[in-house]
């Protein structure tokens, strides 16, 4: 059982998980790619071998819409899975074999992200407002 002050500060907790990582994805890493994509597209890495163009488009879709859609609260599990998709290959495939230094802003931003997607996005969110407004039943 919780009390109505613990669910406040977890939905506050988890508001600010989510606009945190998600605005420091989006302003640290999305923005600067769609800045300058025409410079960083065609030597963008590859790892899944499905072209640098193709893959840098995934990553930009990834750090840029997904990231403003879980900010925002809004399809936040269904927008956390390409996030959390590209974290992984990027730690496990990309940055395989280097040092846990090198590969570990990606754990660091992974983490946050996993959680959430068990979590859900909290009270705070447009899920949740949009649950209320249309009466739709189900958590978090």
């Amino acid at each position: 059982m919780s009390s109505n002050g613990d669910t406040l500060t977890r939905s506050i907790g988890l508001f600010v998980l989510r606009v945190g990582m998600a605005g420091l994805l989006l302003c640290g890493h999305g923005w600067d790619k769609v800045t300058h994509a025409a410079a960083r597209a065609k030597s963008f890495p590859d790892p899944l071998h499905i072209g640098s163009a193709a893959s840098f488009g995934l990553v930009v879709f990834a750090e840029t819409a997904c990231a403003l859609f879980v900010a925002l609260g809004l399809f936040t599990r269904a927008a956390l899975v390409p996030i959390i998709l590209f974290l992984c290959v990027a730690f496990f495939i990309y940055l395989a074999h280097q040092p846990f230094g090198d590969k570990e802003l990606a754990i660091v931003y992974l983490v946050p992200f996993l959680a959430l997607l068990f979590t859900g996005p909290g009270k705070f969110a447009l899920d949740a407002w949009i649950r209320v407004r249309f009466g739709k039943k189900g958590g978090d």
